[in-house]
């Protein structure tokens, strides 16, 4: 009888191994996940791009007129006062004359050494003819007091008079006129390097002067050289007064409203800018990105609300953190827990120990946190990461605690 009992105790343990066996072999096995936890606190929608510095307001300085420019003695990054003068101009030496020309302004000298001389001659004649006259008219005087001359010849003889001073100033204009000529013609046989550049046109040179208190921003022009009519020479502008250009996408910039902060970062100092919006311009163009697919952007101009750092100057790489949109209490889940559920937002709810489809409304969107508006509550668990192995109902377990 005892062996009996002992031998059906035995095959009960037996038959008891083999269940337990088959059990943990086909039974169902918890998959393993990671879990998040809705929760309620702030939420920021942020707009994050590259921007560039640049002074507001940048001066061109160029050559008002054609001539020889200095040597700029100024660098880049030096400060200069208003109406310094940043070079001069000087004027352009003659150009050099080939052999034609040349015999051709020689013979121009020639004739009007001749003109000059011709215009001396008639200045004599007209020279002696006027003291012929001044002597007639001298004894006409003397005649008419004794009534030997009438008044008539003595009016013509005065008459005669001033047209003899008449001709001896026009024959002295006219060898001022030759005079000149001779010397144009002179002056149009000179070559490079013959004529002063302080005699050139009666002064020393032209200055070309800063506009504003600044600093030199660039120099197109640092040689001695030829300059030409608005010809760039420097770039001069005011390095606090400070603002940053961003390009964003036309979707993004219809949400951007001036007066809205902004953040600088990765300037290349510790902390963040403080910033604002001061306006979206109202015009897009289209700017292939590196993926090489064509975007329309907008320009954003961002004022900062301080004045900017020494070390941050003109063109230089940041990055823009236009904020949105804000909330500082606003339920909300890990992004990676969403997924499309036949068309509506939805997510896996940790229940019982297992998966619950749960279909959520969800609001603004970060590229790491999303606004649920209906669907969940604050505290409750949902899966990270969702598998295709995952189906309503399914037994899960933390990976955490598994671990």
């Amino acid at each position: 009888m005892a062996s009996v009992l002992v031998k059906s105790l035995a095959g009960l343990a037996v038959a008891a191994a083999i269940g337990g066996a088959l059990y943990i072999a086909f039974g169902e096995k918890p998959i393993l996940v990671d879990l998040g936890t809705v929760e309620t606190g702030p939420l920021q929608v942020v707009v994050a791009e590259d921007g560039i510095t640049r002074i507001r307001n940048v001066y061109a300085v160029s050559s008002p007129i054609a001539g020889h420019l200095d040597r700029v003695e100024y660098s880049v990054g030096d400060t200069i006062s208003a109406g310094e003068s940043i070079t001069s101009i000087h004027p352009l030496d003659p150009p050099f004359i080939d052999t034609r020309t040349r015999t051709e302004l020689v013979a121009a000298i020639d004739a009007a050494r001749s003109s000059v001389a011709v215009a001396e001659v008639e200045l004599s004649r007209a020279r002696t003819a006027q003291v012929l006259a001044r002597a007639s008219h001298d004894r006409a005087i003397k005649l008419a007091a004794t009534n030997i001359v009438s008044q008539s010849e003595l009016e013509k003889i005065e008459g005669e008079l001033d047209l003899a001073e008449a001709q001896v100033r026009s024959a002295e204009a006219m060898i001022a006129l030759r005079q000149a000529e001779l010397a144009s013609a002179q002056a149009r046989l000179a070559q490079p390097g013959q004529t002063p550049d302080e005699t050139a046109n009666g002064e020393c040179c032209v200055a070309i002067a800063s506009p504003i208190d600044g600093i030199i921003l660039s120099l197109n022009a640092k040689s001695e050289q030829a300059a030409s009519v608005g010809q760039l020479i420097a770039e001069v502008g005011d390095p606090t007064d400070l603002e940053i250009t961003v390009d964003v996408l036309s979707a993004d910039a219809v949400k951007i409203r001036p007066g809205s902060q902004v953040l600088i970062t990765d300037w290349g100092g510790p902390e963040a800018l403080e910033a604002q919006v001061e306006r979206v311009e109202p015009s897009g163009f289209t700017k292939v990105s590196a993926l090489g697919i064509s975007e329309q952007r907008v320009n954003a101009i961002i004022a900062l609300k301080d004045p900017p750092p020494k070390d941050l100057g003109h063109g230089f790489r940041v990055i823009a953190n236009l904020i949105i949109w804000s909330s500082d209490a606003v339920t909300q889940v890990p992004v990676s827990s969403l997924y499309r559920n036949g068309g509506n937002w939805a997510v896996f709810k940790m229940e019982d120990g297992r998966a619950k489809v749960t279909e959520v409304e969800i609001g603004h969107m970060t590229d790491r946190r999303a606004e649920i508006l209906s669907g969940l509550t604050d505290g409750d668990q949902v899966l990270l990461y969702p598998s295709d192995a995952l189906e309503d109902g399914s037994l899960i377990a933390d990976r955490a605690l598994a671990d």
